[in-house]
């Protein structure tokens, strides 16, 4: 029986941890749009990696259970790494909570019915989830357990409720860290593990994009006034994911990984602090 890892979202952060994670197994590489996983795919293949594509609309359940079921029957899903989501700029509030939220609970959940004993998964948070002020106990209890499929019905998420495409963006993020924690326990019970990443600026295409449009001098300012003064690199996510769904990462399980290069902290604490 092959061993397989699933790559939701083609982008660099998920494919560098793919490379990491995935010597010796078959990747399973979904993308909402085919052409997207079939150039991810090439690079991996060349690389040596035996790779298969698949289409996912993450918001989909429909979708989601489909590719899970085509993972099962490649082999046994000893590796998830789910890093699709869309940014501020890239979608309104309702497609970012569709997508970054409810489609990571959906992956979390259906995902979660199949991984294989000693299995691990990592989901692709953001810093932006350490960013949003306190959430009360009650709001982190429904944002972590309320059903997948109920929870863009909670009072906390409807429109006149969210700012705007940050603060969806946001608390997604913070929604995907919880979620993690919960999911973790319901991962374990099959010997499986679940942690999230809440990565800083990468330099990714989408970076590029960003540090050029509308959002780049808040992005450049992050970058100058962080502690350490430059922007992270795929690889860097991978090196912490590698660490998260490996061997040495055995006892760490319902965790979550900021590395953000201090953006977070000078935010806080430092030059960031909104005045």
């Amino acid at each position: 029986m092959e061993s397989v890892t699933v790559l939701i979202g083609s982008g660099s952060i998920g494919v560098a941890i793919a490379r990491r994670v995935s010597a010796g197994k078959h990747i399973l590489l979904a993308d909402l749009r085919q052409e997207n996983a079939d150039a991810a795919a090439a690079v991996l293949s060349n690389a040596g990696f035996e790779v298969s594509t698949a289409t996912v609309d993450v918001s989909s359940r429909r979708a989601v259970e489909s590719l899970a079921k085509k993972a099962v029957s490649i082999g046994d899903v000893t590796g998830v790494i789910h890093a699709a989501g869309v940014s501020p700029s890239q979608a309104p509030v309702a497609a970012i909570l569709k997508v970054d939220l409810y489609g990571t609970a959906l992956v979390l959940e259906v995902f979660g019915n199949v991984i294989a004993r000693g299995g691990s998964g990592v989901v692709i948070a953001s810093q932006s989830g350490h960013r949003l002020g306190a959430l009360t106990d009650e709001q982190n209890r429904l944002l972590a357990t309320t059903p997948a499929d109920q929870l863009l019905s909670l009072p906390m998420l409807q429109l006149d409720q969210v700012r705007d495409t940050l603060h969806a963006y946001q608390l997604s993020k913070r929604g995907n860290t919880l979620r993690v924690m919960a999911e973790a326990v319901r991962w374990g019970k099959r010997g499986a593990r679940v942690n999230t990443i809440s990565p800083g600026i990468i330099i990714t295409p989408l970076a590029k994009d960003e540090l050029t449009g509308p959002r780049g001098e808040g992005y450049r300012h992050m970058i100058e006034g962080c502690p350490v003064g430059r922007a992270g690199t795929s690889d860097e996510v991978a090196n912490v994911a590698a660490l998260l769904m490996g061997p040495d990462g055995a006892f760490i399980t319902g965790s979550d990984f900021l590395m953000d290069g201090g953006v977070t902290a000078a935010y806080w604490f430092g030059e960031l602090a909104p005045k």
